[in-house]
């Protein structure tokens, strides 16, 4: 019998934890995230590791800022998790742990830990979790890794980034060292940076969209507050007359 688990029933998962409804804007970054993260947790060849938790982490920050009620980001992120039977916790400590292994780092220290990854096998930290995955046969690549190793570089060195050659080069040999799709990786990575874009772009459509929504909400509550106020007798008009004393 066939037990995995389909994308139907992880949304379903998800509306169990997260029982608001989700603003229309945002909707699509949720359920492309849960969509995928789902896609890759049923996938044999899937193994969880700290820089695909990092980019997960990140694409879900990046891409709900602005959401309002903001109380609620934290509630959707712990949905999602829970919904492919893990923990926000984890992700989140995992997203601290592998960019608090390069922080202060310099770019040539950072490409350094990736070289002779064999000769790094069995090793405890970054580097040896680098080995696992440049060994691991087959190693399921996938969006968020990409994100993730995106986001390492970029709190390193964010200006190399800007530029297209350097770039190029710089996850070209990454993806190489790590006996992964070159292609993929730099597609997904030119992909990304647009999407953050088009993203900042739309950020002012955004809040407008968000402060006309609750402009028109207090304008609704203070109608329905008024016509309340004139349908409502007030305490003089509701109490009934006395007759005055026979003489």
């Amino acid at each position: 019998m066939n037990n995995v688990r389909t994308v139907s029933d992880t949304k379903r998962d998800f509306y169990s934890h997260h029982t608001r409804p989700i603003n229309s804007i945002y909707r699509r970054v949720v359920d492309e995230l849960l969509v995928e993260m789902h896609l890759l947790h049923v996938n044999v060849d899937f193994v969880y590791d700290s820089i695909y938790a990092l980019g997960v982490v990140t694409t879900f920050d990046r891409f709900m800022q602005g959401y309002q009620p903001e109380t609620d980001r934290d509630s959707i992120f712990r949905a999602i998790c829970q919904a492919i039977g893990s923990s926000p916790e984890q992700y989140r400590h995992d997203a601290e742990w592998v960019k608090g292994a390069v922080a202060g780092q310099s770019l040539e220290q950072f490409r350094g830990l990736f070289e002779n990854l064999e000769s790094a096998v069995g090793q405890e930290g970054l580097r040896g979790a680098l080995a696992a995955i440049a060994t691991r046969k087959p190693f399921k690549y996938n969006r968020s890794f990409g994100i993730g190793l995106y986001t390492l570089v970029e709190s390193i060195d964010p200006e190399i980034l800007k530029e297209t050659e350097k770039r190029n080069e710089l996850f070209g040999f990454l993806g190489e060292q790590l006996k992964i799709s070159v292609d993929k990786l730099q597609k997904d990575v030119d992909l990304y940076r647009s999407n953050l874009e088009k993203f900042a772009q739309a950020q002012a459509v955004i809040q407008d969209i968000l402060v006309a929504d609750r402009k028109k909400r207090e304008a609704r509550e203070k109608a329905v507050q008024a016509a309340e106020a004139v349908v409502a007798p007030s305490a003089e008009t509701s109490s009934p007359a006395t007759d005055s004393p026979a003489e």
